[in-house]
């Protein structure tokens, strides 16, 4: 009370005035206090051969599968393979009933005696026509209608014989045969079952080639054409690697996964390389020359743009480079564009700092390829 009343007219503005400056003063100390030098991770960006290679999952199979089936129909009456069983080339693989076929032959044998019989009195008959004729007791007409008779009866004969040997090639038909050697994959029927011509029932994988069958991404096709030096591997034999080559590239996607179907030919395959093994394609050269790789964790967005902080050597601040981006497996992605290589550029923490601030590099390493 005592102050309020000595105080001079005026001085309470200039009090509230030194007071504002005071805390601004105290303000921007612990500002410039908060301001640190902040520490990150850091790599040094280079160039090295290669680029960030594609990996596919896929399955052995055999080059060439035989999706076989009896020539005519009825009752199967004998199994004679199971799935997995090696066979060869011509081996029998299942039996159908030869009842049917066996009557069938016969009564095509009986259509050709038959037709030969009247081949037989057909030649008799205008033999005697004929020497009636030179006696003046026949008409040509009458030889003539007897030699058509003749004509008609050997066609007959052809065509009943013709009917016998298909009969015979059908009751050849009631056992089925291996067309190559192989290893028997599926067996679709069993002994008991009725079964139409044509339909498959045994599942021939042919020995010697083998292939894998890789599903792909429509955004990798036209890398997968370009690869070179494709490299096979199956988890049974990890530290076993098959060159490979692509041979056939499906034309259209599959309907459910919406990937192309692609065939890569194993080049000199053992007998470790077993049907249905689990294999990996590797593309190791996808697209080829030399490239910048930097681990995921370095890229940022901002408005849709990847960018990434590099890091001044002079004034240790950071400021952001837009970058291009490439392909990525595991944990790495191709820089296509952006970078000339040699830049430091911030590998941890990069949502956690601004244009201007400074840092401290915790670690820093050439980035190299990956193989």
């Amino acid at each position: 009370m005592y102050f309020a009343k000595r105080m001079k007219p005026g001085a309470a503005p200039l009090l509230l005035l030194a007071g504002a400056l005071l805390i601004a003063g105290c303000v921007r100390k612990t500002e410039q206090a908060h301001e640190e030098i902040r520490p990150v991770r850091s790599v040094v960006a280079g160039e090295s051969s290669g680029s960030v290679g594609a990996t596919y999952s896929g399955q052995v199979h055999a080059r060439y599968e035989s999706k076989l089936g009896f020539q005519a129909s009825g009752r199967i009456v004998a199994r004679l393979v199971e799935v997995g069983s090696h066979v060869k080339r011509g081996q029998p693989l299942m039996r159908l009933d030869p009842a049917q076929e066996s009557l069938q032959v016969v009564a095509a044998v009986a259509s050709t005696d038959a037709a030969r019989s009247r081949v037989a009195q057909n030649r008799v008959d205008l033999q005697r026509t004929e020497q009636l004729l030179a006696r003046k007791f026949a008409s040509q007409a009458e030889v003539d209608q007897q030699r058509l008779a003749l004509a008609e009866s050997e066609s007959q004969l052809r065509s009943a014989q013709a009917q016998q040997q298909i009969r015979v090639n059908q009751r050849g038909y009631t056992e089925l045969f291996a067309d190559r050697d192989g290893v028997v994959a599926a067996i679709a029927a069993e002994a008991g079952q009725v079964v139409s011509a044509g339909q498959q029932i045994v599942t021939l994988a042919a020995d010697g080639e083998r292939e894998v069958l890789v599903s792909v991404p429509e955004s990798r096709v036209d890398e997968l054409r370009r690869a070179k030096n494709l490299q096979v591997s199956v988890w049974a034999r990890p530290g076993k690697r098959y060159q490979g080559a692509l041979r056939e590239l499906a034309p259209d996607t599959d309907s459910v996964t919406r990937t192309y179907s692609a065939r890569i030919s194993v080049k000199q395959p053992d007998s470790a390389l077993m049907l249905g093994m689990t294999a990996s394609v590797s593309v190791p050269d996808v697209e080829g020359g030399s490239a910048i790789r930097l681990p995921l964790s370095a890229v940022h967005h901002k408005e849709g743009q990847p960018q990434v902080w590099v890091v001044d050597a002079q004034t240790s601040q950071v400021a952001a480079r837009a970058v291009e981006l490439g392909s990525a497996q595991d944990d790495q992605v191709r820089i296509a564009a952006g970078l000339a290589g040699g830049e430091t550029v911030v590998t941890a923490g990069v949502h956690m700092l601004h244009a201007g601030q400074k840092v401290k590099a915790v670690a820093a390493a050439a980035q190299g390829a990956q193989p």
